[in-house]
Order: structure tokens, then sequence, then C-alpha cells
């Protein structure tokens, strides 16, 4: 529990861990040649929203409990926005294969040709290449382990930056 109560250590790995998260999909991508569907491409988007959020809460550190409460909220939402995408394409890879939605277009047609809220919701509403599983560890496809990531680092940044202790001075510590 000790190091839940270091909001910087908390807010650092976390950052680390999304760091980690985004090299390895950019590993998968460039050597192993997993081309990213678009529901994909969003779940990146919110650990880097994610891994944003921890860097600015360990770069900024705010010593009271306000402002920690704030990155804890703002890491709940940025972890549950990959949740939920995560989740949606878990969904999409386990229906039956006659429920599959019929293969759309790319990510960057639907942003060139459509509105933005139309191409998010056409995201959403999955296409034949989200519901593929191209790679698989433990038996879980990748969304499923970033649904797992996301999930648990939300829960470790909250949880570190809710609960969290004040932080002790320079001054404070060389004394004790």
């Amino acid at each position: 529990m000790g190091l839940l109560r270091n909001r910087r250590w908390v807010n650092g790995l976390g950052f680390l861990a999304c760091a980690a998260l985004m090299t390895y999909a950019l590993y998968a991508e460039v050597v192993l040649g997993l081309e990213p569907c678009p529901l994909c491409v969003f779940q990146r988007v919110a650990v880097i929203s994610l891994g944003l959020v921890f860097l600015a809460a360990a770069l900024h550190h705010p010593r009271g409990r306000l402002g920690a409460r704030l990155y804890a909220g703002l890491l709940a939402v940025a972890a549950g926005g990959g949740v939920a995408v995560a989740g949606q394409h878990v969904r999409l890879q386990g229906l039956p294969e006659d429920e599959v939605p019929a293969c759309g277009p790319g990510l960057d047609f639907m942003l060139d040709v459509f509105p933005l809220h139309e191409a998010v919701m056409m995201v959403f509403s999955g296409s034949g290449e989200c519901a593929e599983i191209d790679w698989a560890f433990l038996g879980l496809s990748m969304p499923a382990w970033v649904l797992l990531a996301c999930l648990g680092l939300g829960v470790f940044g909250v949880v570190g930056n809710w609960l969290g202790g004040p932080q002790p001075s320079s001054r404070e510590r060389m004394s004790a």
C-alpha cells in the first residue's frame, strides 16, 4: 500500500504502462503486420489519453486533495472510454458469424467523407474487420487485453490519486 500513497509514483508508473501498451501496438502493426481496424484506432486514442492524464498528474503533482481528485476523475473518464471501446470490440468479436456486420470503409475514408459524429457512430456500429481475431495471448484477443489494461490502470490511477496521502515537503523528508 506504500506505493499507492505516493501519487507521483502512481502516475509515473501509469504513464509508463500506457507507453508500453502503445509501443507494443506499434510493434504489432509495423513488425507483425497487424493493421489496426477503426475500433483499434479508437482504443489507441483512449490509451494515449489515459497516458497523457497520468503524465500531466505526475508532472503537476498536486499537493492538495482537490487537484489529486480532479486527476482521479480525469483518469476514470479516460480509462472508462478505453473500457467502453474495447468492450464494444470484444462484443463484436464474440458475435456468431451470421451476425457479424459487413466490412465497412476505412477510418480515413469515413473521416474524410462523413461528419465526425456520423463517422464515430459508424465505427461503433462495427464492421466485419473489427470482428476478426488476428492475435491472441493466453486465449484473449488484443481488445480483451486492452479492456483489462484500461480497467486495471483506471482503478490503479483512481485509487492512487484519490487515496494517496499528502506529499511531505523536502524539508519534512530530510528531518524524518
